[in-house]
């Protein structure tokens, strides 16, 4: 059975757990590996079971605990070039690493991994669909401005979504954040907006999609009354409504188990 778990999301870090089987890896590890040890042993993993560590960039927030994770783990780092490449000096000497092609398919272990293209200030940023052997699909879409076609055309099938929700434009305005960051954040390589992410996953509603997280929430330019406000006017004339649960800083989110949809097939053909 695929499941998986938000470890935590934001400014302050970003690790998400998922597993199949005995393939189990983590996307990026953003905190201290002690603080990523931690935080899989509340949601009942034992470290030793991770199999990789998939970056999505080289941002602080997401790789800040993968390179003594890697080795005191003894795992490998998978990353595309560019990523590895200005990630280097964080990673210092991982176990093991290994380079993805953005927008080619990989195997690693039981899981497929689709990563394609987002749009953020980081060197060659990616999204991931996260395929498991009995079919069931997560798509990761964080640190992105805006949601491409693309994007939507690879998140259209999964089972389930982590989806960014980082701000609320009013309270980015009025917020803490100096000019020049508040346009970093609402530019086209910034990050989703709360309205940005309702449409995102309006686009991507269909039967067999049972959980949605909105993650890498800002703790200073959102919150969550503003998030499900937003996420429940997208959801309001659809026929099919996904749980929502929003991702946290300070502590690990649930483990969530993706199982047989009713009425759809084991296996069902992906989008070409």
């Amino acid at each position: 059975m695929m499941r998986f778990c938000v470890l935590g999301s934001g400014s302050k870090g970003n690790a998400t757990y998922v597993e199949d089987g005995e393939t189990a890896i983590l996307i990026d590890a953003g905190f201290s590996g002690v603080e990523v040890e931690r935080r899989l042993a509340a949601v009942g993993v034992e470290p030793g079971r991770l199999s990789a560590i998939v970056l999505t960039h080289e941002h602080s927030d997401h790789v800040r605990g993968v390179g003594v994770l890697s080795r005191k783990l003894a795992v490998p780092v998978y990353g595309n070039a560019a990523t590895l490449a200005a990630a280097a000096r964080a990673l210092k000497r991982p176990h093991a690493l290994h380079t993805f092609v953005t927008g080619r398919a990989f195997p690693l272990g039981r899981l497929t991994l689709h990563p394609f293209v987002l749009s953020h200030d980081a060197a060659e940023p990616v999204g991931l669909v996260i395929e498991g052997q009995s079919g069931r699909r997560l798509g990761y879409c964080t640190d992105t401005g805006f949601v491409s076609r693309l994007m939507r055309c690879r998140l259209a099938d999964c089972h389930a979504l982590i989806l960014e929700a980082n701000h609320d434009p009013d309270l980015l305005r009025a917020g803490p954040y100096p000019p020049a960051l508040q346009q970093r954040v609402r530019s086209k390589s910034g990050h989703l907006a709360n309205h940005e992410a309702a449409e995102a996953l309006g686009a991507c509603l269909h039967p067999g999609l049972q959980h949605v997280v909105l993650a890498h929430v800002s703790e200073a330019n959102n919150h969550p009354t503003r998030i499900e406000r937003a996420m429940a006017a997208c959801v309001a004339g659809s026929a099919h409504r996904p749980a929502l649960s929003i991702a946290g800083q300070e502590r690990p989110g649930p483990m969530v188990s993706l199982g047989r949809v009713r009425g759809i097939s084991e296996k069902e053909p992906r989008n070409s």
